[in-house]
């Protein structure tokens, strides 16, 4: 059984059932694949029907949902409301060869907001204000990423550049060798790696750090590339499905840049944030072909 304060650590009510699943009696099992296998089909059905359906007794139903961490049937209901308000879990995304174009957007976005929202959940703001602190002191900013992160990394060059600080973004490892062989201290390197052990970035990064740097780490998981960073901020995200569905963790990451810099930006002077806000002004207007608006006396 979970603890009561389980009860409110964010953890979705199918994930739930599904942690408690291995530890429950033969019995209460029933009730908990049922519950896996057609969520929906249980909120519709009354604590006599759930019983019916799972073949077991109302009593068994309800120890079912204490042992989850529930107060009760009706407690357990109203979770697993939420839950599925948010999107289906990841056992009920998985894209089938028999997918018609309807079912294929659904499962993709329901599991992409599941995803996201589970990234939320668990992402460590601690960590978070920690790197927002080490940004806005930087003497300059540099992202490294691999691959699909590399994307990432190309997506944060365009924000931080704009809050008075050098800020470049380098996805060719022979690059970012290189670069972190010239940084010195008082520059931040943010390395990006969802599988957390990608290679070429554990290398730039025992680099960077031995030259001074400061290294912040946006990691899908922990690893080599976490264990060298002097502040790390886990985005985790559910496994993907299968491979139909590989953009989550991206995603997920470009959120977190968009936490980061938005955070920063807060943080800077006012007369900083004029100036930010002449250049969007100077950008609407250049993007729709007409005169440049004056600034604000």
């Amino acid at each position: 059984m979970l603890e009561s304060g389980a009860r409110h650590s964010g953890v979705s009510a199918l994930e739930r059932v599904r942690a408690v699943r291995p530890s429950l009696r033969k019995s209460e099992a029933k009730v908990a694949d049922l519950v896996l296998a057609d969520p929906a089909r249980i909120l519709e059905s009354s604590l006599a029907e759930a019983a019916r359906l799972a073949a077991v007794s109302q009593p068994t139903v309800i120890r079912f949902c204490v042992a989850a961490g529930f107060s009760g049937y009706q407690e357990f209901k109203l979770r697993l409301a939420q839950s599925l308000a948010l999107g289906r879990s990841a056992t009920h995304s998985v894209i089938s060869e028999r997918d018609e174009l309807g079912a294929v957007a659904d499962k993709i976005f329901e599991y992409t907001l599941t995803s996201l929202d589970w990234a939320r959940q668990h992402l460590d703001r601690t960590a978070v204000e920690r790197a927002v602190e080490t940004l806005l002191g930087a003497a300059s900013i540099t992202f490294f990423g691999f691959g699909a992160s590399a994307i990432v990394a190309m997506d944060a060059q365009q924000k931080f550049p704009l809050f008075d600080t050098p800020c470049r973004a380098e996805a060719d490892s022979h690059q970012q060798i290189m670069m972190a062989s010239m940084m010195r201290q008082g520059d931040v390197l943010t390395a990006i790696s969802n599988t957390g052990r990608t290679r070429q970035i554990v290398q730039s990064v025992e680099i960077a750090k031995a030259n001074g740097a400061t290294v912040i780490g946006i990691v899908g998981a922990e690893g080599p590339v976490s264990a060298l960073c002097d502040i790390t901020i886990l985005v985790e995200t559910l496994d993907n499905t299968n491979v139909y569905t590989p953009t989550t963790s991206r995603i997920a990451a470009l959120v977190l840049v968009d936490i980061l810099s938005t955070a920063v930006a807060l943080r800077r002077e006012s007369s900083h944030l004029n100036r930010l806000s002449d250049m969007k002004r100077r950008l609407n207007a250049f993007r729709s072909g007409d005169a440049e608006p004056e600034s604000p006396a």
